[in-house]
């Protein structure tokens, strides 16, 4: 398999960590939007990451979906997250929250590097989400080391992919004092070794033209 997309990106990270986890051996293309955009199209026509190309030559887009084709590999017993019933709506509930989040941070980041702007209104709308969904997430979040269990699952993997891109591309948006169970579970999964087996500074260049 080959993993196409930057591990900047939490949505190209999630997958990186879950592959880990599950052992999946893969080669990885850090190839970005802006200048390898026609590589990248070669697989997938949006010219977005993370892509994953399967031994086939088969090309899975967008991270959820990737994630339930890896999943089906792995099988019930090994996949991270439960097959059905309510764990598995709460696990689903807490990705949804965190890569929405992970959204609003990169249009942030698109208002003001790539766009060279930072329209008050928009600003605020999105700084507001982001401490809407960590408000709601410090909430939910229990003492244990990992959100459902003792081992993580792809709630415990977006959450922490998620609180290290704002944490590194939006200085002073997560504040650990007013979300601390957040801070700490950003920290276990730092501390994990498939987490930090696949971390890159972040940076973005943007577009010429």
């Amino acid at each position: 398999m080959i993993l196409i997309g930057q591990y900047d990106s939490p949505f190209v990270r999630r997958v990186a960590v879950a592959l880990r986890l599950y052992g999946m051996p893969y080669e990885h293309r850090p190839w970005s939007v802006f200048g390898d955009a026609e590589e990248i199209a070669r697989y997938n026509p949006l010219r977005r990451v993370p892509t994953l190309v399967l031994d086939d030559g088969e090309a899975l887009v967008e991270s959820s979906a990737i994630l339930d084709w890896l999943d089906e590999q792995a099988g019930p017993e090994r996949a991270l997250i439960a097959p059905s019933g309510p764990q598995r709506r709460a696990t689903l509930k807490v990705c949804a929250l965190a890569t929405g989040m992970g959204d609003k941070a990169v249009s942030l980041i698109y208002e003001q590097v790539v766009h060279g702007r930072g329209t008050p209104a928009w600003v605020e709308r999105c700084r507001t989400q982001i401490a809407g969904v960590l408000d709601a997430l410090e909430a939910s979040r229990g003492e244990g080391t990992w959100w459902f269990g003792e081992r993580p699952t792809h709630a415990d993997i977006a959450v922490g992919c998620v609180l290290r891109f704002i944490g590194e591309a939006l200085p002073g948006v997560f504040d650990p004092a007013r979300w601390p169970r957040l801070a700490a579970h950003g920290a276990a999964c730092e501390a994990h070794p498939d987490f930090a087996a696949v971390v890159q500074p972040f940076h973005v260049t943007p577009p010429k033209g």
